[in-house]
């Protein structure tokens, strides 16, 4: 089994050496690519010194600006594609979402033969650490939305803690996935469910970072509810 470990970033030079140290830790196992969108602190220079000394489980996708999170988690889902993996799993950089979790959800999605794992923060076990009432009020609002607009069950539609399956994903068409933001999250979850993909959901602990900076704005929250709007528009799914 070939798992690949997706990480995107932008200036998480502080937080990146640490989070890959964990990760190839917990799953010796799994490759680890980092999608870089010209980090101006060092963050891809620092993934490409670690490939020059050998780590020849850490790979780097450089991108020369800022282009999206849905961009990134797109190019490093057609690597894993591409490089025929059996599941890819992406969580952010910041230590939100817990390394340690990453064997869990592989688990689960062999187990339970689901063609995508969300780790979810509003199943039973799960939750928000440290996090500002702005993070609970908009991720809140974000599934609620989700779950009116589009009819969904899931209770936590824009996690970014998720394991694919790849043999699954290849069989789709993700070029037409539009969306270059965080509403990519919803837009793959549409995709994924209009071809009768089975989701499931594994609690988890969201923890607001301690280094750096938050990247949602007050414009990818409003993007979001555009993507909800344009989805329910091509049609209701019921998960």
């Amino acid at each position: 089994m070939r798992v690949l470990v997706l990480v995107c970033t932008y200036n998480e030079i502080h937080n990146l050496p640490s989070l890959v140290e964990n990760i190839q830790t917990v799953s010796p196992q799994a490759d680890v690519i980092v999608v870089d969108d010209g980090s101006p602190d060092g963050t891809g220079e620092w993934v490409q010194t670690q490939i020059s000394l050998g780590n020849g489980r850490l790979h780097l996708i450089p991108r020369g600006k800022k282009q999206g999170l849905g961009t990134a988690i797109k190019a490093g889902l057609d690597y894993a594609i591409a490089h025929h993996y059996d599941y890819a799993i992406n969580l952010d950089a910041d230590f939100s979402h817990d390394p340690h979790v990453l064997p869990t959800l592989i688990h689960a999605a062999i187990a339970e033969k689901a063609d995508l794992v969300i780790g979810s923060r509003y199943v039973t076990g799960g939750g928000l650490k440290n996090c500002s009432w702005r993070r609970h009020l908009v991720s809140r609002a974000a599934n609620v939305c989700a779950r009116l607009l589009v009819g969904w069950r899931i209770r936590d539609c824009s996690s970014a803690y998720r394991c694919y399956r790849i043999a699954f994903l290849a069989r789709l068409d993700l070029s037409a996935i539009k969306c270059r933001g965080y509403g990519f999250l919803e837009e793959i979850l549409w995709v994924i469910l209009k071809n009768s993909g089975s989701v499931i959901e594994r609690p988890i602990i969201y923890t607001e970072r301690e280094h750096g900076e938050s990247k949602i704005s007050a414009k990818e929250a409003i993007g979001t509810l555009s993507v909800l709007f344009q989805l329910a528009r091509r049609g209701r799914i019921r998960s």
